[in-house]
């Protein structure tokens, strides 16, 4: 069995443009279970009830922004090892560097083509 017929992955952002972008392209790869988040605290909520294997998240968003999710994630004994995608209109060194010490596995600049984000993923838990 195909890694995108078992892999299970969040998305995570405020705009349901850019969830639905990033839904559509995986949809596109094959992957079929795919859970949807609007924010930070929404998405912590659904994966303490459904773990994922891989966090696909917007940086900027209200509430819980990109990184302090990936704050929790690594905090929490359940999510600790979650692997985590960043994307971000803002691509600064500054942002990159202070999530690559929290943990953060790749990183997406937007705006992006979906074989540019299938190549951000498959960097991460390998080829779909």
């Amino acid at each position: 069995m195909a890694l995108r017929d078992q892999i299970r992955i969040m998305v995570v952002d405020d705009m349901s443009t850019s969830r639905g972008l990033i839904t559509q392209a995986l949809d596109s790869f094959g992957v079929r279970d795919v859970a949807v988040a609007e924010n930070g605290k929404e998405a912590l909520h659904a994966l303490a009830k459904r773990p994922v294997h891989l966090v696909i998240s917007d940086y900027n968003m209200p509430e819980i922004d990109g990184l302090k999710l990936l704050h929790y994630l690594r905090a929490g004994a359940s999510t600790k090892g979650v692997g985590f995608v960043l994307v971000t209109g803002r691509a600064e060194q500054e942002i990159i560097d202070h999530g690559k010490k929290l943990g953060m596995n790749n990183y997406l600049k937007k705006p992006f083509q979906p074989e540019d984000l299938r190549n951000c993923i498959e960097a991460v838990v390998g080829r779909l």
